[in-house]
């Protein structure tokens, strides 16, 4: 049992972290497009003005936000 979940955590870690990569990518051309003033504010207040733009977002990005609960 200690075997199988040695090698199926890692495995999870990896999906885990490849999903919000994923997410990431999706709402960066976004971001940069229509929040540039705020990339250095924060995660929050960029996803405040990705939420702001929401109707004017890539259908990848309003996806994303949607599967998260935003």
């Amino acid at each position: 049992m200690t075997r199988f979940l040695l090698a199926v955590l890692p495995l999870a870690l990896i999906a885990s972290a490849a999903s919000a990569q994923q997410g990431h990518d999706a709402c960066t051309r976004d971001a940069t497009r229509f929040c540039r003033a705020h990339l250095n504010d924060g995660d929050q207040v960029v996803l405040a003005c990705l939420k702001e733009h929401r109707g004017r977002l890539s259908k990848a990005c309003q996806r994303t936000l949607a599967e998260h609960g935003q």
